[in-house]
């Protein structure tokens, strides 16, 4: 990989779908508006008459005018198609899917009113839809037919049966697994049943509110457009004395971790000081000693279950039904009432009060049973990414994009969660047949709303199709429709057969039928195409900038995106504690951030050209940002506020575009055209005077200068980089090593005052192993003493344990250096200090890796190295790990090294050798956070006190580098016991 290639994907992130940069992209994003269905105006060939009649679709229940067979191909193709519900991050799939539990008792529920009823105002939306059965099957059928509407759970399949249809989709499978039923998709089988239920229609959708963390698919109590009430009664009798309720725990990583058994008796116990939500409820467990949290019961069954706690002293109990595979999946419980409510039954309005949440309650519990808890946290993690980047950077946004952010917020669930879905799926297109998630209820409406606030843009037509598009939209297909494809326009037009490569892959086909329509062979390749996929969505490219920008400014980077907050929320990544202080803005104006932008598009167009081969296009890309660059002034960074711009910087454009000159520098270099890097490498020079970078880019400059015959020129570069402060670490070693090399007499008579440090010799030791491969370019690999195959680094862990000095030892490299110094200087690391902490998503301040963190810190680090230089490093050492084990930090690695082996190293190597180590990464950590020597050896003496050495080993054909050379050589300074042990082949 060139050099620069991997820091500039890490600075790109993401991709963009839609790039606005003139000179990199032709085309911008299609923006289609969205249209009604076409097969319920007329035929799929457009040749509907409104005087036909209109004929019922057996498949999808649709009215459509006229011929119908054209509408029941394309029907019966889409119900083919497998369903789009590829498993990702957002999908929640590290555990099985909640189990609920079902009873061996056959017996049918017959719902004989399924129209609205009057009540109280309060309503049980979907469990008045559908209700949920104790028995192994149901029915579902025709109203026309009968007034009764029944719903089964067969063991295998569900099926919907209209009149003497019968469709079967494979889509709304419900596996029965040792009596536990599995509900695969319950609002998709809604969603089917609302085709054949006349009164079935609407779903309707709620407004996430800003405190709501644990969501649900919908919650089963909201006010129904005219106000009135539908619910479906439990099975249950009018006595007010005993309630008996079916539910589930969920939050169990909230709770204490304990194992569950069925029929474990649990009790429920209000939580009213949880701050998240007033109404919680939680799951103990009932001993006759302390009993143990469990966790909560649903949000939605606590609001209601709350108030008779509180307020008419009803006590619950119950027993766990079930016990799922994952430990913190949702449990089955059953609970019941074993207190009678206190109320005067004389008082009306009491009375009333709690007959209303005690059937509310019921309606809720019932309404889980076929809908157990589904988490959305990734929607709410969207909006709070939404709201806190529209607090902090409002100036930023026009007023059109914050108008689609807003209208964003107050979509549905359904919309909001599969927008959340879309965008983080490749894309960029999506059959609209295709998406299948178990959270939306329906799809039609969320669609609708994300086009009504333009979030997305639907493809139903070809009226707006470009060339450019034509080959996204082809990507949607399959192998076997481009065949398909390819074998119509075969048969229609022999000269594509007589052309066309006959490649096997899918960009062959795809390749093969853009030719066609771009040689005019096929001009009707869009409708064909269009009868294929049928409707289609995508994110707008408003949408997709908007939102591309609202998470680059809160997460700073491009590495990280919405998954960062599942991770936090799954307990596989733990941020540390740190205040955020805020005293500048990133990006002072909207122009800054635009200007930053455009870079990061610039960038993007390097990597995909160099992906591509595109080498005229990496050309462009080099030329633009050499254009930018070279209109860049430099700001004076000797005051406070400049050192803080100095780690600010690399939000600027002129920083991303400094990256991709490197990696043209890099490109060029690799074309052997050096003369252009040359040019390319003295503007970086002359451009960034203050730059960590600049001790590079003077040796590369050193080097192709001497490529291109300027010997004196090239000495003369390497001699003044000598005297620049920003060339530090290794690039001082290699430019000195040139300087003695380039000059010599007659260009150079003075001997440099440098000649007897860089040849300082370093101890070398040699080991003979026996080797399994002796082939050049292939890692080396050897025979251990006990035959198994290993490394040089092994081989030599293996002799300095035994004939080399019974040392113990790991091979590490950086690795437990790093470990060491973030351990020991986690307060100085996370010490507040304005500015560079700006996420919860940071694992490092911004200004770990400049000068600024040793400068505004110095009083901190020189006290903690102080304590270390005097012997307190262990007990630093291991408060730190007992305080902060498992939380994320830059450089610590807590699986590598355990709190032994660190407690080890730091009593062997000593206080002053490591303070002076600690010292070095504190002042220029980014310089000397890597090159150091592979093996980090200590031996105890019988006092307690021990010695250590370093070893950096090399193979038969491997050298050290100048940065391995600059390591070396400042640990031989600080006192340490180095060596090179280099590793050859035993003699045959």
């Amino acid at each position: 990989m060139l050099k620069g290639r991997e820091s500039l994907i890490r600075l790109i992130g993401r991709r963009r779908r839609h790039r606005r940069h003139s000179l990199l992209t032709s085309t911008q994003g299609l923006e289609i508006a969205p249209k009604e269905d076409k097969d319920e105006v007329s035929t799929v060939n457009g040749n509907g008459n409104e005087g036909e009649e209109m004929v019922d679709c057996p498949v999808c229940r649709k009215k459509v005018r006229g011929e119908i067979n054209s509408h029941l191909d394309k029907c019966l193709a889409r119900g083919t198609k497998r369903k789009l519900s590829q498993c990702t991050l957002f999908q929640l799939k590290f555990c099985t899917r909640p189990k609920v539990t079902v009873s061996s008792v056959e017996s049918n529920f017959t719902r004989t009113d399924v129209g609205p009823r009057a009540g109280d105002g309060n309503i049980c939306d979907l469990a008045s839809e559908i209700s949920s059965s104790d028995g192994p099957e149901n029915n579902v059928q025709d109203e026309s037919n009968s007034s009764s509407v029944s719903l089964t759970l067969t063991t295998n399949r569900s099926k919907i049966c209209t009149g003497e249809s019968s469709v079967c989709n494979g889509v709304n499978r419900m596996e029965n697994l040792d009596g536990l039923v599995k509900f695969d998709d319950e609002c998709k089988l809604l969603s089917g049943a609302k085709s054949t239920i006349s009164r079935l229609e609407d779903c309707p959708h709620h407004q996430i509110s800003d405190d709501r963390i644990d969501n649900i698919t919908h919650s089963p109590l909201s006010p129904s457009e005219n106000g009135t009430s539908k619910c479906v009664e439990p099975l249950e009798d009018d006595d007010n004395s005993k309630i008996l309720l079916d539910t589930f725990i969920v939050g169990r990583k909230f709770g204490d971790d304990i194992e569950l058994t069925i029929g474990a008796m649990v009790m429920l116990s209000r939580d009213s000081q949880n701050v998240k939500d007033p109404n919680a409820i939680k799951v103990l467990t009932e001993d006759t000693g302390q009993s143990k949290e469990l966790g909560f019961i649903p949000r939605e069954l606590a609001q209601y279950l709350s108030p008779l706690i509180d307020k008419f002293q009803l006590m619950f109990e119950g027993h766990i039904t079930s016990i799922p595979q994952h430990p913190r999946a949702v449990v089955p419980i059953q609970m019941y009432s074993s207190s009678i409510g206190s109320f005067d039954e004389k008082d009306s309005s009491s009375f009333q009060e709690f007959n209303s949440f005690r059937r509310n309650a019921l309606c809720a519990a019932e309404f889980s049973k076929t809908h157990p808890p589904i988490p959305a946290k990734y929607q709410h993690n969207l909006l709070l990414l939404l709201k806190e980047v529209l607090e902090s950077n409002a100036h930023l946004f026009t007023e059109g994009e914050k108008t689609l952010l807003k209208s964003f917020l107050s979509l549905s669930d359904d919309s909001q969660r599969l927008f959340a879905r879309l965008y983080a799926r490749k894309g960029p297109w999506f059959r609209m047949a295709s998406i299948s998630y178990a959270e939306i209820c329906d799809y039609e409406e969320a669609v609708k709303g994300l086009s009504e606030a333009e979030c997305v843009s639907l493809f139903e037509s070809i009226d707006k199709l470009q060339i450019d598009d034509l080959k996204e939209v082809l990507n949607v297909l399959n192998v076997g429709e481009l065949r398909d494809l390819v074998c119509s326009l075969n048969k229609s037009h022999k000269k594509i057969a007589q052309n066309s490569d006959h490649g096997t892959r899918k960009q062959d086909y795809v390749a093969r039928v853009l030719g066609a329509y771009e040689s005019g062979l096929c001009p009707n390749l869009p409708s064909m195409i269009l009868g294929k996929t049928g409707s289609c969505v995508r994110i707008s490219a408003s949408a997709e900038s908007v939102f591309w920008r609202a998470e680059r400014l809160f997460f700073l980077n491009g590495e990280q995106d919405l998954s960062a907050f599942l991770l936090v929320d799954l307990g596989i990544v733990k941020y540390p504690a740190y205040n955020c202080i805020f005293t500048d803005q990133i990006f002072p104006d909207r122009s800054d951030l635009l200007s930053y932008e455009e870079a990061i598009e610039v960038a993007q167009g390097m990597d995909e050209s160099l992906d591509e081969n595109n080498n005229e296009l990496v050309s462009r890309c080099i030329e633009i940002s050499a254009s930018h660059v070279s209109s860049f002034v430099e700001e004076d960074r000797s005051s406070d506020s400049g050192s803080m711009a100095a780690f600010l910087s690399c939000f600027s454009a002129s920083w991303v575009y400094s990256k991709v000159i490197l990696l043209g520098v890099s490109f060029l270099e690799h074309e052997r055209r050096y003369k252009d890097a040359i040019d390319l490498l003295k503007l970086l020079l002359v451009k960034f005077k203050s730059d960590r970078r600049r001790g590079y880019w003077t040796l590369r400059l050193s080097v192709d200068l001497e490529h291109v015959g300027w010997l004196d020129e090239s000495l003369e570069v390497a001699e003044k980089g000598l005297l620049d402060p920003w060339v530090r670490a290794g690039s001082i070693v290699a430019l000195q090593r040139r300087v003695l090399r380039l000059g010599k007499p007659p260009r150079r008579w003075k001997t440099p005052s440098f000649l007897d440090s860089v040849n300082r010799k370093i101890v070398e030791v040699h080991v003979q192993g026996r080797p399994v491969n002796c082939k050049t370019g292939v890692k080396n690999v050897f025979y251990g003493e006990d035959g198994e195959r290993c490394g040089v680094e092994e081989l030599a862990l293996e002799y300095y344990a035994g004939e080399g000095g019974c040392w113990q030892g790991v091979h590490t490299e950086s690795g437990i250096w790093l470990t060491i110094f973030g351990l020991l200087m986690w307060d100085v690391v996370f010490a507040d200090v304005p500015n560079v902490f700006r996420t919860k998503f940071q694992t490092a301040p911004l200004d770990l890796e400049t000068d600024s963190f040793y400068e505004v810190r110095r009083g901190l680090v020189e006290a903690l190295l102080d304590k270390i230089e005097h012997g307190m490093a262990e007990e630093l050492l291991i408060m730190s790990w007992e305080s902060h084990v498992g939380t994320a930090c830059r450089g610590v690695n807590w699986d590598k090294h355990s709190l032994s082996e660190l407690r080890a190293a730091v009593t062997c190597i000593g206080g002053p050798c490591l303070a002076s180590i600690c010292r070095n990464l504190a002042q220029d950590y980014r310089s000397w956070s890597s090159g150091m020597p592979d093996l980090l050896l200590w031996r105890f003496h019988d006092d307690y006190r021990g010695e250590a050495k370093l070893v950096e080993v090399k193979g038969p054909r491997d050298r050290l580098s100048e940065q391995q050379r600059a390591w070396l050589l400042f640990l031989m300074d600080c006192g340490f016991n180095v060596e090179v042990c280099k590793v050859s082949h035993a003699p045959i």
